[in-house]
């Protein structure tokens, strides 16, 4: 049977690698499917390794996109691994503008339009939403949470938490994703400042709950930013996260001295206790 949307040529493609994600698909689809955009665009959903019903919740999705003259793709890989999933969905995206997206993170509805429009230029550019954490869980998480909104690499330039897009030109940076823990700081500086754009449009993306996860994954990030480093030195060149000064340290203590213990306290347990980066996951 002829797909009637296949000749459609879409102006935005999003990639969302997805790995047992039978929770949280349905929610992350869900808001990419309400985006206020008339113009065509398409999703491909890269399920790696599932073991749940990421897939069939994926696909059960795919007239309701259809239904707005959008385009659902899942793909079913066997093996799972992000950087895998990534290679794949690129390679069956057919935009120019691409959006990698995690499924944890809901897009707000203006998102995919304003993005599409700050990456709409032959110049090489990487843009990203204004990211927001919605409030966590546990005690832990929303200590840590209050301090990590306002350290300098949240708070100046353009972080990409969970969603970064780039266009024909910026993607054309580099060739097959290359397997290392931390995509999104590479994506990230493979690109100057000024080439970086935020769009005012928001979305939400959520931290892990709960001491024990937040190590661990604040133990992955530092693990992934240091092997960007090593890998590829070149690219610390475009690293513009200002200093957090001590004074700084000093004034959050004093204004949340919960939030300060718990934020630091992460910090020093990962330093001390540096380990290894397990495989990515978010402690849900």
């Amino acid at each position: 049977m002829n797909d009637p949307l296949a000749d459609r040529v879409p102006l935005l493609s999003v990639i969302l690698p997805a790995s047992n994600e039978e929770a949280l698909i349905g929610a992350c689809l869900g808001a990419v499917l309400a985006t206020d955009w008339s113009a065509p665009f398409e999703v491909v959903v890269v399920a790696n390794g599932c073991r749940d019903r990421t897939v069939s919740v994926a696909r059960a999705m795919a007239p309701d996109f259809a239904a707005r003259g959008c385009a659902l793709r899942v793909l079913d890989l066997a093996a799972g691994g992000k950087l895998g999933a990534l290679n794949a969905g690129d390679a069956a995206a057919r935009a120019d503008v691409r959006v990698y997206l995690d499924a944890d993170v809901i897009l707000g509805r203006r998102v995919l339009p304003e993005l599409h429009a700050a990456l709409d230029a032959a110049a090489p550019r990487y843009a990203s939403g204004t990211v927001r954490i919605p409030r966590p869980e546990t005690l832990a998480s929303r200590a840590y949470a209050r301090i990590y909104t306002q350290v300098p690499f949240m708070t100046h330039g353009v972080p990409g938490c969970g969603l970064f897009a780039t266009n024909a030109a910026g993607r054309a940076r580099w060739g097959d994703w290359p397997d290392i823990i931390s995509d999104d700081t590479f994506v990230r500086l493979n690109f100057a400042p000024g080439e970086r754009h935020e769009v005012a449009a928001a979305y939400d993306w959520p931290l892990v709950e709960g001491w024990s996860n937040l190590v661990r994954v604040r133990r992955r990030q530092d693990i992934g930013v240091r092997e960007v480093a090593k890998l590829y030195p070149e690219l610390m060149r475009n690293d513009d996260k200002p200093a957090f000064p001590i004074r700084r340290k000093i004034a959050l203590a004093l204004r949340d001295p919960l939030g300060f213990a718990v934020y630091a306290g992460v910090a020093l347990l990962v330093r001390l206790t540096p380990g290894q980066a397990a495989d990515w996951s978010r402690g849900r």
